[in-house]
């Protein structure tokens, strides 16, 4: 009878200094990939301009519900 693997993950409490670079290098190249294939699928300028804003005001809507009440 077959067992189930389990595998551990390490625990993280927050980002080290090594994963902030990378990500922030992760993202700049996934923003370039989208970008690239919005253009290349006809999305003009202006309509990637309004995604974009529209990513901006879901982020400020998550961290508008996850910051304490004053």
């Amino acid at each position: 009878m077959p067992q189930a693997l389990t595998q551990t993950k390490p625990v993280v409490t927050g980002p080290t200094t090594a994963t902030i670079p990378n990500r922030e290098k992760a993202l700049r190249i996934l923003s370039k990939s989208i970008y690239k294939e919005l253009r290349q699928n006809g999305y003009e300028p202006k309509q990637i301009v309004a995604l974009a804003t529209e990513l901006i005001s879901q982020v400020t809507s998550d961290i508008k519900d996850e910051s304490p009440l004053d």
